[in-house]
């Protein structure tokens, strides 16, 4: 998965264009609820199940990629 996918799915959930890879979801308002969408997106587009542990330890775009891919790596 792409940084460009990631911010895809960020702008999708979050209903705003205002995203930028170093952006935090949770600082332009995004919430538990709303995480676990993006989780499930990740999830139908990679193959990858994160926690939301994971999630909150990346909760950008850029650093949600790099814990998808290295996820993935593991596999």
């Amino acid at each position: 998965m792409t940084v460009d996918d990631t911010l895809e799915i960020f702008r999708r959930v979050l209903e705003t264009p205002d995203v930028t890879p170093d952006s935090d979801f949770f600082d332009l308002g995004g919430d538990s609820l709303l995480g676990t969408r993006v989780l499930s997106a990740v999830a139908r587009a990679t193959g990858v199940e994160l926690t939301f542990d994971d999630f909150l330890l990346a909760a950008t775009p850029g650093a949600l990629a790099e814990r998808v891919a290295e996820s993935a790596e593991r596999v």
